[in-house]
This record gives structure tokens, C-alpha cells and sequence, in this order.
């Protein structure tokens, strides 16, 4: 049997329900998943570690860079096969495009969580991390980057995004689709990502900054960036990457100090492209020296711009990093 390494990071899949006052939080008293390891036992050879017990909104790059350093280490010194880390839904597909990014290694890494906490009705964590130790077992999901493995679908860390608040099929991955699922019977892949990127990065020192763009949005909050000394910054753009003209001239100040502003499209399905030459058009944006992402949703190309700051910082190289 394949020897799994899983991580516990907390989030709801850790918590549970108080029946009085409806709340969901840690109990402070252990991991509600640890009954599970028996089930997870006939599937491969368990160690679990409780690595943080943290609420997703409250990973950082700190703690996304421990877990990076964490697999290579058991994947190097400790013949582990797969990796499962359980994780809370809001920022799990940060930490997912994260890791995919940095992590040296070619085993399978499978992100995991649930919507409902553990002793809820139809609590979904425990079949979640059962499935997930089956794909991190299996021979065909090696190479595919890391995956995220929810409600019996896989999806790549690079396309997976939450959707929903509450429904347990939050998790999908706009425009592709999963590329995989897992049935009673099996893990099936029915593609697989043509493309992987990997940054030797040891260390986050970057301030990369994200906004979403509106109708009749100015500069106030670009020229208030600039004074923040911000390293980059990621925008959420109209349509096919269009910016109210009224944003023209903070977009310009950024620039002109070396500031590289990455666009991406508020729509969650399509790519930003070079189209419109208006004032404020795609066209301008890309003449001006603004960089077009080729379809990461806002909070991924940040991570990507985070971690690429700190190999270069030429807007020539950084366009061609952000066409991936």
C-alpha cells in the first residue's frame, strides 16, 4: 500500500457545530476526522499531522511557504507517496495554486474540506478526505500538479475556485470543468493539464495588492496604493480587461514607478485580452505597459504575482510568465 501523509490545517472540516447557539468553531478538545483513519487504513498507510488549526481566513504566505517546505521535506526523507491536506474552503484554492507552483515534487498533493462541519447532518469531510486518500493513492494522478478533491469531483489547484457559500458542490472550475471523479469503484481521469509551472521560491516578501474594478471607479485608491509601497497589484477588470477612464491616471502613476499591475476579468468565465482601443480599453491598458493574465481568477493571479516577484521583476518576463 502507498504510504499518505495527510495534514490537518483546520478549517470547518475540523470543526462542529454548537446545537444551542447554531455557531461552528474548534472544540479545543481534538481532530473530529481522527475516527477515520481506521476507513483510511484499508486504503493506504496513514500519518496525520495537525500542522495548524486555523480557519482559512487566516492563512497567510507564511503558512502556505510551512506546508510547501513540509512535503518536499516528507517527500525527500520520509517515502511518502501522496500528500492530502485538509483545509477550510475559503482560501483552500489560494493555498492549492500556491503550493502548485512551488512544490518540487511530482506525487500527488490533493487539497480537501468540507462545507459542513463534523457533527452536522450530512457532514461532508469525512467521505471528502476518503476520497481524497484514494486520489492521492492512485498512479494516475502523479504529474497532474496538485488537485483539490471535492463532492467526488478533482479539479487542478490552477482552475478550481469556490462558487458558493453554503452548497457542498461549491468547488468548480469555470470554462474546464473537473478533470476527473471519483465513483465507488475508482479514481478516473478523463483529462489531464497540458501545462506546470514551478518557482524555486524559499521565501514570500512581497506586497502584492488585488481590487476589483466598478462603473465610474477613479484612481483614489491607486495613487493611495503608490503611497503604500506596494510591490504589485493584481486588477479585477470590465469584461475583456477595460478600465473606467477615470482609472487611467493612478494606472499610469504605478507604472511609470515600476509598479506591475496584472490584469484580470471580473467575469469568471473568458480571458482579458488587448481588444478595445478606448480610453481605458484593453488596448491602451496593454500599451501603457499593464500585464494580461491568460484567465486566473483575481486572488490566483496575485499568489502567481507574488511568487514570480521574487524571480524577476521585468514586466517583459512577467507578461510572459502570466500567458501560462
Amino acid at each position: 500500500m502507498k504510504n499518505i501523509l495527510i495534514l490537518h490545517t483546520g478549517g470547518t472540516i475540523a470543526m462542529q457545530e454548537d446545537k444551542h447557539t447554531g455557531s461552528v468553531q474548534h472544540d479545543g478538545v481534538g481532530h473530529p476526522l481522527h475516527d477515520s483513519i481506521t476507513a483510511l487504513s484499508k486504503i493506504a498507510n496513514i500519518t496525520a499531522e495537525e500542522v495548524f488549526q486555523l480557519p482559512s481566513p487566516h492563512f497567510t504566505s507564511a503558512e502556505m511557504l510551512f506546508l510547501k517546505e513540509r512535503i518536499e521535506l516528507a517527500t525527500y526523507s520520509e517515502q511518502i507517496d501522496g500528500v492530502v491536506i485538509t483545509h477550510g474552503t475559503d482560501t483552500l484554492e489560494e493555498t492549492a495554486y500556491f503550493l502548485d507552483l512551488t512544490v518540487r515534487t511530482s506525487i500527488p498533493i490533493v487539497l480537501t474540506g468540507a462545507m459542513r462541519s463534523s457533527n452536522e447532518m450530512g457532514a461532508d469531510g469525512p467521505y471528502n478526505l476518503l476520497s481524497s486518500v484514494r486520489v492521492a493513492a492512485c498512479d494516475q494522478s502523479k504529474k497532474n500538479g496538485v488537485l483539490v478533491v471535492l463532492n467526488d469531483e478533482i479539479h487542478t489547484a490552477k482552475n478550481a475556485t469556490k462558487t458558493h457559500t453554503s452548497n457542498i458542490a461549491t468547488f468548480q472550475s469555470p470554462q474546464y470543468g473537473p478533470v476527473g471523479i471519483v465513483t465507488k469503484r475508482g479514481v478516473f481521469f478523463h483529462h489531464h493539464p497540458l501545462n506546470h509551472e514551478k518557482y524555486n521560491v524559499q521565501r514570500i516578501t512581497k506586497n502584492v495588492m488585488l481590487l476589483k474594478a466598478y462603473a465610474g471607479m477613479d484612481s483614489s485608491l491607486l495613487f493611495a496604493l503608490k503611497e503604500m509601497k506596494i510591490d504589485g497589484l493584481v486588477i479585477e477588470a470590465l469584461g475583456q480587461g477595460n478600465l473606467p477612464p477615470t482609472m487611467i491616471a493612478g494606472v499610469m502613476n504605478l507604472l511609470e514607478h515600476d509598479i506591475p499591475i496584472v490584469l484580470v476579468s471580473r467575469c469568471f468565465n473568458g480571458i482579458v485580452q488587448d481588444i478595445y482601443s478606448y480610453v481605458g480599453g484593453g488596448r491602451q491598458l496593454k500599451q501603457l505597459g499593464a500585464i494580461f493574465s491568460n484567465g486566473l481568477n483575481g486572488q490566483k493571479a496575485r499568489i502567481k504575482l507574488m511568487v514570480a516577484l521574487e524571480q524577476t521583476d521585468d514586466l517583459r518576463k512577467l507578461q510572459s510568465l502570466f500567458l501560462n
